[in-house]
């Protein structure tokens, strides 16, 4: 189960704001998607000069608890190749990167602060074409990073020379839901801070149950439960029943002497 941290398409709070640094070529335009919706998105394209090199940043996101934070970015992406007189000086990736911090008003962070987390290529680009046809093709990339040393993290994103505008960016983390299994409880347990992460989850009886051998499952990195391990047993008088234990509504059978 995922759980949305920021998301620049809802803007339900002040951190979901993406912030230009000074003397970047970022900026903010409000276009019409393919259903005539208007939407909010970053661009970029100064494809005539080299070494490019304009940072967009996030305003600060708490991390609410986080091991491992997931990156969702929608974007477009001009094909360089439909661009005259770009060779050598148009590029057609971008940089990822994020900054962990507790202070959640840091007004200036140097682009030394920020670690890289990955270069993004578009899988389908665009042309002049497709702009007179009112055809988006919308790339949608999700990568991951660990953040486990700070309240919080602000994220960036590094234009190096391409035409591209930020469509909206999603930061969630996964959690493996609450669920009952072998009649004990697993609460909802937010998921390990590597890839590989088990975290193991004790479980509690259900009511009217007692515990056979010590209920305990593991929390995967996808946020799905594995390897369940005991269980407990419904009391005397008590019948499972689903997930519960229920009161044991059988009939006494009277002998007449």
């Amino acid at each position: 189960m995922s759980n949305t941290l920021s998301d620049t398409l809802t803007l339900l709070s002040s951190h979901n704001n993406i912030n230009a640094c000074v003397c970047s070529k970022w900026e903010e335009v409000s276009i019409m998607d393919e259903k005539n919706i208007p939407i909010r998105t970053y661009q970029v394209c100064n494809v005539l000069e080299p070494n490019q090199n304009n940072w967009l940043r996030t305003d600060w996101i708490p991390r609410s608890g986080a091991q491992r934070v997931y990156v969702e970015v929608k974007f477009t992406l001009r094909d360089c190749n439909s661009l005259p007189g770009v060779t050598g000086t148009c590029k057609e990736t971008f940089n990822l990167y994020y900054h962990e911090s507790n202070e959640d008003r840091e007004s200036y962070i140097k682009e030394s602060s920020f670690i890289k987390v990955d270069t993004v290529a578009a899988d389908e680009s665009f042309t002049q074409v497709d702009v007179g046809d009112r055809i988006m093709k919308l790339n949608t990339e999700v990568r991951d990073v660990k953040v486990t040393t700070r309240k919080g993290f602000y994220l960036a994103f590094q234009d190096v020379g391409a035409c591209i505008a930020l469509v909206s960016v999603r930061v969630f983390y996964k959690t493996c839901p609450l669920t009952i299994r072998n009649l004990a409880t697993f609460p909802d347990t937010v998921t390990g801070a590597d890839t590989s992460s088990l975290v193991e989850v004790r479980g509690s009886c259900v009511n009217q149950s007692e515990e056979r051998e010590e209920p305990k499952m593991y929390c995967g990195a996808d946020g799905e439960w594995l390897v369940p391990i005991g269980g407990c047993l419904c009391s005397p008088g008590y019948e499972e029943k689903g997930s519960a234990c229920k009161c044991n509504s059988q009939p006494f059978n009277f002998a007449l002497k």
